[in-house]
């Protein structure tokens, strides 16, 4: 028979090769292999013809260990590593038998007995000196390892961890080690069927942040949760989309055993271990630059999509009710608005970890490339096609100030505010446990409804520590409708107060403000007007932090050695230099008049001649904007009464801060690549290259400079 030929000449094959692997001979394998190819042929052929054929699988007779090595090297690791591992206790390998029968019956002959050996094994494999803060990725046989399943855990390796449970069942507690001050994984009953019944080759992603206390692993006290965007991106339960059981993981790429959010805080708080907290950022869509015609709503990825697990609604809008965001060669130019219940799902995932939350709402721009919108940033808003996908902060009306016809200073300018703020109210959304849905105009998409949404649904959440009622909307609140009157600003303080009303008084809220407008107003259009018209909202009695996203430059650096930056420092990465441009450098002592006055360095001192208060119009002056009373300088003469601002009466917090890994980051570190925006820049002078040591440079200089100002 052919099973028969074909079994012996593969044990044949294999005795040929000698020896053991995990206790299988190679002539098992060589008959496994033989009698697998074997009974293929006897199902086609001969089934019909023999009694019962019984076919055994390979059996273990021991389990054998390759990678347990005495006397092997500890490694010891700094930040981020794959290591391999030493198996530093084992069991023998538990066996389970399972014998299946096919075919026989009425007319069919004998059938097919198969008996199949699955084997389980526990051990316990070092990894490296303790203490770390966590495990990453795992790999098996240079593969991601699909942990689903599986029953394993990992030890730090300090000196206080006690002995695995497992381990002391097995052997007793009195004889069981505690591998204190040795990082080491336990797998408990690992199936080895996958790995053709054998251990793997294991290697694992394991973090240990320097023990520095000035670098930024140890000084990061709080960090910004982006993308903004992603239907299920912030869940912490599994979606998959697709239908019939093919179905593919929305919001779990990095695992398939955990969603991307969770692996995430996994991650951040092992590599950063004195993380206290977190600024949530979701995103709704403005379409339209000028303010009176701009909606602002949630969006999807795809019109159509099946999913499990959780089903896309916000706001009480469903997939087939929502606007799809703009395509780019046929694939969505941004992920779409976070699910509401993946909102609740993240931010109580926080707080049971701990964490303070800070929620960020946050608007981008879906203004796609070859639009016809009329430009308000054009005479008489008379150019057909607004900048594609721009910042928020070109959100005004139209025409925008400084341009013909525009209506900045007169009243159609509050009432394009008032447009997009819309006319929500606290009382129209309907609150069921976390669902939160919208019972006003259904055809209103404006900024009050999203803010006031996203209170209610923090609020249904547990609540929140902290809350932005909006960011960076520098365009908007610099628009005036009469010589020294701003509608935003109104506007946003009436929304401070409906937030309050609905978040109560343990919730801190704010807005965050552009670095280049918390400070003033300072139109440079020859009237010498000088405004802190952000003042009334600072002072507002709902308001609890001064909001800032800074991004101030902290470098002037150049190609060559003789350029003036050079001659005073060592290099862009200096700390010392980044430091003494905190309070200093451009924005501080001196600015560029013209783009051939930078590329030329020609520098020119930020005075204020007789009044004697330069730092009016040094926007890094954060310290003598927060220590000094304000006056505004209607056509460049000062008040002679101070605005509601008190002098250090509220604290500064840097809602966002930081620069883009990118060569000579420090220089502009408020520019972004992204091709598909009209925004899309790099720093003045940057070679376009990656350079992650400015950006730790940069942080660890800002985080350093500021945490020992208090």
């Amino acid at each position: 028979m052919a099973s028969l030929i074909l079994g012996a000449i593969g044990t044949s094959i294999g005795a040929g090769f000698g020896g053991t692997i995990l206790g299988m001979s190679m002539g098992v394998v060589g008959g496994m292999i033989g009698s697998t190819i074997g009974s293929v042929v006897d199902s086609a052929i001969v089934a019909s013809l023999q009694p019962t054929q019984r076919v055994e699988g390979a059996r273990l007779d021991v389990l054998r260990i390759t990678s347990s090595t005495e006397g092997a090297i500890l490694p010891r690791v700094h930040g981020r590593m794959r290591v391999g591992g030493n198996i530093i206790w084992a069991t023998d390998f538990r066996e389970d038998i399972v014998t299946t029968s096919t075919g026989g019956g009425k007319g069919g002959g004998g059938g097919t007995e198969s008996t199949e050996y699955l084997y389980y094994a526990s051990f316990a494999v070092a990894i490296c000196e303790g203490e770390i803060t966590g495990i990453g990725r795992i790999w098996a046989d240079g593969k991601p390892m699909d942990l689903q399943g599986v029953t394993w855990r990992w030890y730090p390796g300090n000196e206080a961890q006690e002995p695995d449970t497992f381990i002391a069942a097995t052997m007793g507690a009195a004889a069981t080690p505690a591998y204190r001050g040795t990082a080491y994984v336990m797998f408990e009953e690992l199936a080895l069927k996958t790995f053709g019944n054998r251990l793997p080759q294991l290697s694992f992603e394991v973090f240990r942040p320097l023990p520095d206390a000035d670098v930024a692993e140890g000084m990061t006290r709080a960090i910004t949760i982006i993308p903004a965007s992603g239907e299920f991106a912030y869940g912490t339960s599994i979606v998959r989309s697709g239908s019939d059981g093919d179905t593919t993981a929305e919001n779990a790429n990095a695992s398939a055993a955990q969603t991307d959010f969770v692996l995430a805080l996994d991650r951040l708080q092992a590599s950063a271990p004195n993380i206290e907290s977190v600024s949530l950022v979701v995103a709704w869509f403005g379409d339209d630059l000028r303010a009176g015609e701009c909606k602002i709503r949630p969006c999807v990825e795809v019109a159509s999509k099946t999913t499990t697990g959780g089903t896309w609604s916000v706001n009480g809008i469903d997939r087939a009710s929502a606007v799809v965001v703009s395509q780019i060669d046929g694939r969505p130019a941004y992920g779409g608005t976070p699910a509401d219940f993946t909102i609740v799902e993240a931010i109580q995932e926080c707080k049971a970890r701990g964490l303070r939350v800070t929620f960020y709402p946050f608007l981008l721009m879906d203004v796609p490339t070859g639009n016809t919108l009329p430009d308000p940033y054009s005479d008489n808003a008379t150019t057909v096609g607004q900048p594609a996908f721009p910042w928020r902060g070109r959100i005004t009306c139209s025409p925008a100030a400084g341009f013909a016809g525009s209506v900045d200073k007169t009243a159609p300018a509050s009432t394009q505010v008032a447009t997009l703020f819309g006319a929500a109210g606290p009382a129209d959304f309907s609150v069921l446990g976390t669902t939160v849905s919208f019972t006003g105009a259904p055809t209103e998409f404006s900024l009050r409804r999203m803010i006031l949404h996203y209170a209610h649904l923090c609020a249904a959440a547990g609540g929140v520590d902290a809350f932005l009622i909006g960011s960076e909307l520098r365009g908007l609140s610099q628009v005036r409708d009469g010589a020294a009157s701003y509608p935003a600003v109104a506007q946003l303080i009436d929304l401070a107060d409906d937030c309050r009303a609905i978040l109560g008084a343990g919730t801190k809220i704010s807005y965050a403000a552009d670095w280049s407008e918390y400070f003033g107003h300072q139109p440079g259009d020859g009237t010498g007007d000088v405004f802190f018209h952000l003042d009334p909202l600072w002072s507002a009695a709902n308001i609890d932090f001064i909001g800032v996203d800074n991004y101030m430059p902290l470098s002037d650096w150049r190609d060559g050695f003789d350029h003036l930056d050079a001659v005073a420092a060592p290099s862009i990465y200096s700390r010392d230099y980044l430091q003494a441009n905190i309070e200093g450098g451009e924005g501080f002592a001196w600015f560029y008049a013209s783009s051939a006055d930078r590329a030329s360095q020609i520098r020119t001192a930020i005075t204020d001649g007789a009044a004697g208060k330069p730092w009016v119009f040094r926007f890094k002056d954060l310290r003598s904007w927060w220590l000094n009373s304000h006056y505004n300088r209607p056509g460049g003469s000062e008040s002679g009464t101070a605005t509601a601002w008190v002098p250090q009466s509220k604290p500064v917090w840097f809602t966002e801060f930081g620069c883009p890994a990118v060569d000579r980051g420090a220089n502009q570190p408020n520019v972004f690549y992204d091709p598909k925006s009209s925004e899309s820049l790099v720093p003045y002078f940057s070679r376009g290259w990656r350079d992650d040591t400015v950006q730790r440079a940069y942080l660890e200089a800002v985080l350093d400079y500021w945490g020992d100002a208090g």
